[in-house]
């Protein structure tokens, strides 16, 4: 006998183009960097973001790692907490997510160089890890 799963996928569409125009609230905010004439890396970790998959209404939870080598400024860390926090309720696909917080943080933060990487928690056995860069 087979078990037939029904999902409610209300509001569910396989296009999520608009997550690109999507602005999320509260913003990045920024602080100025003061050894701006070197090169160096900051690494920003977090066990604590979550979304949800926009298809089954399931939680989706993962490690965020945003590495990146600040030029003339600084993500400014409790608004980066707020920001990520707002994905919580968000219905946004594991690979869209990590690629909007690479975009927001690029347009915000400018720096000379920026990796966000989402290692994402096991869910239906398949383990999703992505990474995505951005170079001035």
């Amino acid at each position: 006998m087979a078990i037939h799963q029904s999902w409610d996928t209300s509001g569910y569409t396989d296009k999520q183009n608009h997550i690109r125009d999507l602005v999320i609230e509260p913003p990045l905010e920024v602080i100025e960097n003061i050894y701006n004439d070197r090169d160096y890396v900051v690494e920003l970790v977090t066990d604590e973001f979550s979304s949800v998959c926009p298809k089954t209404g399931l939680p989706d939870f993962a490690t965020v790692i945003i590495r990146y080598i600040p030029d003339t400024y600084l993500v400014e860390e409790k608004a980066l907490k707020l920001y990520l926090t707002s994905y919580r309720n968000l219905g946004i696909f594991q690979e869209n997510a990590i690629n909007k917080i690479l975009d927001d943080f690029v347009a915000k933060v400018s720096p000379r160089w920026v990796k966000v990487i989402g290692n994402w928690k096991s869910r239906g056995g398949i383990r999703v890890n992505v990474e995505v860069e951005w170079k001035k």
